[in-house]
């Protein structure tokens, strides 16, 4: 099934050749700027959001860009796409094989909801786990055998929040049932705590049943949306702090964001570049009803440029300066 291409550099706005460095930072800059907490029109900014989190997901991780890469550069935004055949297999997706004379696309299952659009359900996302037939039993005929349904796999874009406080979900499953093609809707329970790559199940909500088997399960694979602000490392959350020479040589005390609002941390004089700070129970939720942490990673900015005042300040302080980086 044809669906449109999705020109993610564009949707970034870098050229194919940026860095991994120059990708993080036109989404953080982004983000910042469509985040649904920050945007007046939240209808318009939370559709912007999802597209620049599906841009980042791809081509923040080296893996999928290769891969996304290797479509070529000829493609144009929002013209029809179909995959080349067995695109991808070796990254991991597993082609679905019917079989009864019927062709991959009469197979093919697709998500509305999820936070993901068709196309990158088509190259990154969900297959059927496993054919139809897995596990026979006779049938209530007694002559045919009864075929439990294929369970199907698919991606749910989470948000931070959501992993906090955990939300209810309306997702759309279409499948082929026959030659109809069927349209579902569930309700998915996004529990707090949830974590990358977890698999939330909806059992008997995958493929139907042949002959009165049972129907397959319906597996939604957690992709923790990216955030602007923090990384995730398990239950911990991480957030990179700039601080100019003068706040790491003298201290200072510095509001930094956290999912509940802003908090202020005390910087001790002397802090180094790279030296992490722990602010308790401020990262997601863990089972036993604790909180994970959030890390605070210290990064000293030097000014690119100055003025000729402040020129003389830093060579006044070259010359008064006992200290030597190197000794």
């Amino acid at each position: 099934m044809p669906v449109q291409y999705k020109d993610y550099y564009q949707s970034l706005g870098v050229p194919r050749t940026a860095t991994d460095d120059e990708i993080k930072k036109a989404f953080r800059k982004l983000a910042r700027q469509y985040h649904p907490d920050v945007a007046k029109d939240k209808k318009k900014s939370e559709e912007k959001f999802k597209e620049i989190n599906e841009a980042y997901e791809v081509l923040g991780d080296p893996a999928k860009r290769k891969q996304y890469d290797e479509l070529g550069a000829d493609w144009k935004s929002g013209s029809e796409f179909r995959p080349p055949p067995g695109f991808g297999h070796e990254s991991g997706g597993q082609p679905f094989r019917g079989g009864r004379g019927m062709s991959p696309e009469d197979f093919e299952t697709h998500f509305g909801g999820t936070g993901f659009s068709d196309f990158f359900e088509q190259i990154f996302g969900g297959t059927r786990r496993g054919p139809a037939g897995f596990g026979q039993s006779r049938g209530p005929s007694g002559g045919d055998f009864a075929e439990r349904g294929a369970d199907i796999e698919g991606d749910i874009m989470v948000t931070l929040d959501e992993a906090l406080r955990g939300s209810v979900r309306e997702v759309n499953v279409r499948h082929p049932v026959g030659r109809t093609v069927k349209t579902e809707t569930h309700q998915v329970k996004v529990p707090p705590g949830v974590t990358e790559g977890q698999k939330l199940r909806l059992a008997g909500r995958g493929s139907p049943g042949a002959n009165g088997g049972t129907a397959g399960d319906l597996y939604l694979r957690v992709r923790l949306a990216k955030h602007p602000e923090f990384d995730v490392d398990g239950h911990n959350l991480i957030h990179e702090l700039e601080l100019a020479p003068w706040e790491a040589v003298l201290g200072a005390e510095i509001s930094v964001p956290t999912l509940d609002g802003p908090v202020k941390i005390k910087i001790s004089a002397g802090t180094q570049s790279g030296q992490k700070l722990r602010v308790r129970s401020r990262g997601l939720p863990l089972r036993e009803g604790t909180r994970g942490d959030l890390m605070i990673v210290t990064k000293i900015i030097v000014p690119a440029k100055v003025s000729d005042a402040e020129k003389k300040l830093w060579e006044h302080l070259a010359l008064e300066s006992k200290f030597d980086p190197r000794d």
